[in-house]
């Protein structure tokens, strides 16, 4: 009896001790069975009280939003497949519901949700275009802009890259509007032919006043028409939030309705920081590029300059378009004093507390 009592202590000395692994989300439990020690994985379901309305870091910082959007500007974003996404999409609002998904652990749901943010808009729940997404701004960008800073000497070049960057900067600037209102056609059209026509106008009319100077200086036309077409083409495309504005929320995300004026914050911190986002990327490679091409190497296989400049503002907008987007918070605020006057006494009657307003500035 004694040795039958004796295996049965060896043999069931189990849960002598629990570990429990916050982080991945499972407890271990530590078992004897003889003289061999044993761990059994035990899965424990994911709480629901992650706040995934918000980014993974603190957007107050700038650190915390430089993390954030290199996250959702990573590139390898554009390479996932559409199961992927549908995947993402259907963790994230099952885990809004209150729903999770077997086995989910919590980087898994994070990692859902910079899929999930890197393909659908935040406003309208929309599957973005590829090309207009912000994990599509590094390629895209660095050949266009690589491009643009090769062949700027020709009139038909010019007019040619001018067009394509253009016609890109639209589609990236309507993918990533702010609101859930649509844009009509014609709203589109004229954004669409204003900023070409400014961007090609600007970068001719620089060409011919760089004819006499340094050759250096002409290799800066490209950025000052990308900056020029950035001031016209943004405010187009986005001119329906300026004349009806976008939805403002309190600190809840309650909705207290549109204003113009958190419009025209929104898409003044979006001009510089595009602008912005452009310059290492087109004023680096230039002086390197004008050093190079004085070299052997380059006479020999002139071919090579265009892959060398792409190559160039690739590696700059690696780190300039997260740093660049990370400059203003996303979730962007206003004082309510600052708001539309009959907009300020509407939320002062109806939200007496409220001292300041939120929105999305868009991308």
């Amino acid at each position: 009896m004694n040795n039958f009592t004796g295996q049965v202590t060896g043999h069931f000395r189990t849960f002598a001790q629990t570990l429990v692994d916050t982080e991945l989300g499972f407890k271990y439990y530590a078992a004897y069975k003889g003289n061999e020690l044993q761990k059994i994985t035990m899965a424990v379901e994911l709480s629901t009280s992650i706040n995934i309305k918000e980014p993974r870091w603190d957007q107050s910082t700038f650190m915390g939003r430089a993390k954030h959007f290199f996250t959702v500007t990573d590139p390898r974003n554009i390479l996932l497949s559409n199961e992927q996404l549908e995947n993402a999409h259907k963790i994230i609002t099952d885990y809004r519901k209150g729903v999770v998904s077997p086995g989910l652990s919590e980087d898994e749901l994070w990692r859902a949700k910079y899929i999930f943010d890197s393909a659908f808009h935040p406003d309208t729940g929309e599957k973005m275009i590829l090309i207009g997404r912000m994990s599509a701004q590094v390629p895209m960008n660095m050949t266009i802009t690589g491009c643009m800073m090769t062949f700027y000497k020709t009139t038909p070049a010019v007019v040619l890259w001018q067009w394509i960057n253009q016609s890109f900067n639209a589609i990236v600037n309507y993918t990533n509007r702010s609101g859930d209102a649509p844009i009509t056609v014609s709203q589109l059209g004229t954004a669409y032919v204003s900023a070409t026509t400014g961007a090609v106008a600007t970068a001719l009319g620089l060409n011919a006043l760089t004819k006499h100077v340094s050759p250096l200086f002409g290799r800066f036309v490209p950025f000052a028409a990308v900056a020029a077409a950035n001031c016209i083409n943004i405010p187009l495309m986005r001119q329906r939030e300026l004349k009806h504005g976008i939805p403002i929320t309190d600190e809840n995300d309650n909705r207290l309705g549109e204003s113009t004026k958190a419009a025209q914050q929104a898409i003044s911190q979006v001009v510089v920081s595009r602008i912005l986002m452009a310059s290492p990327g087109m004023a680096i490679p230039p002086f390197l590029m004008n050093h190079l091409e004085k070299k052997a190497f380059l006479k020999k296989f002139p071919w090579m300059s265009a892959p060398i400049q792409v190559g160039l503002v690739g590696f700059c907008l690696v780190f300039a378009t997260p740093l660049c987007c990370a400059l203003f918070p996303q979730k962007s605020s206003m004082s309510v004093s600052r708001l539309e006057p009959e907009l300020q006494d509407k939320i002062r009657a109806t939200h007496p507390g409220v001292e300041r307003v939120y929105f999305n500035k868009g991308l």
